[in-house]
């Protein structure tokens, strides 16, 4: 579903990422792995095209996506998650899950219905200012947001940042239900134990390039990723 090949990408004079290659395939969940630095935040936003490539190429099935601008992308069936969620304080809940389907034309009571189902919190707290939420219902805004736009492929940064762990556990449960749904699911995630159970395949991620790959189970079982990010 998603091709990417030799992607570099620049800040400045800073090289951010450094022949970047990874694929992603349809009804997947892929974990990305990294340090503070790796370039994980970066890949997305170039994915979602809020960074442009220097050089390389970004396909969905198919189809370039490096220059190609961002609302475009998102019409193209790509919904990036933000870190630090990103919710829009004085809209309400209802408010920023319609800002979420800007894009679409014509009902979107299914993808409402969708949204609601997977998180029932959101229901309840429609009315209710996004920037009154919880840390936790404001992360269920932020990827409730990202699925009004009807995603094939959804980007995810960082979705557990800051929350308790009893949420955390919640909220990637939301994801894995999110996947089992139909939506190929790229995800950058700090808890590595939980991100890779729940994950199909992953990547690791150092100053700007794969240095591994493989099955999730297989990635937690290998020294250097426990001994860095498994605490093992």
């Amino acid at each position: 579903m998603l091709r990417v090949n030799d992607l570099h990408v620049y800040y400045g004079a800073i090289h951010a990422l450094k022949g970047l290659s990874f694929s992603v395939e349809r009804g997947e969940l892929v974990t990305v792995l990294g340090a503070n630095g790796a370039g994980k935040t970066t890949t997305l936003k170039t994915l979602s095209g809020l960074l442009r490539p220097a050089s390389g190429s970004i396909e969905l099935d198919g189809r370039a996506l490096e220059k190609i601008e961002a609302h475009e992308i998102v019409r193209r069936g790509v919904a990036h998650v933000p870190e630090g969620r990103k919710v829009l304080p004085r809209f309400t809940v209802l408010e920023n899950l319609r800002v979420g389907a800007y894009a679409r034309s014509g009902v979107i009571a299914a993808e409402l219905d969708f949204v609601f189902e997977m998180f029932p919190r959101l229901k309840e707290r429609q009315k209710q200012y996004a920037g009154t939420l919880s840390g936790g219902e404001q992360q269920m805004l932020a990827i409730g947001r990202a699925l009004m736009a009807k995603p094939r492929l959804l980007l995810l940064d960082e979705p557990s940042m800051g929350l308790a762990p009893k949420i955390v556990e919640q909220i990637l449960e939301n994801i894995r239900a999110i996947n089992k749904a139909g939506v190929t699911v790229l995800l950058v995630e700090q808890n590595a134990a939980m991100a890779l159970a729940i994950s199909h395949r992953g990547y690791v991620l150092e100053t700007g390039t794969v240095i591994l790959e493989g099955a999730a189970s297989e990635l937690a079982g290998n020294d250097l990723v426990r001994q860095a990010y498994l605490g093992g």
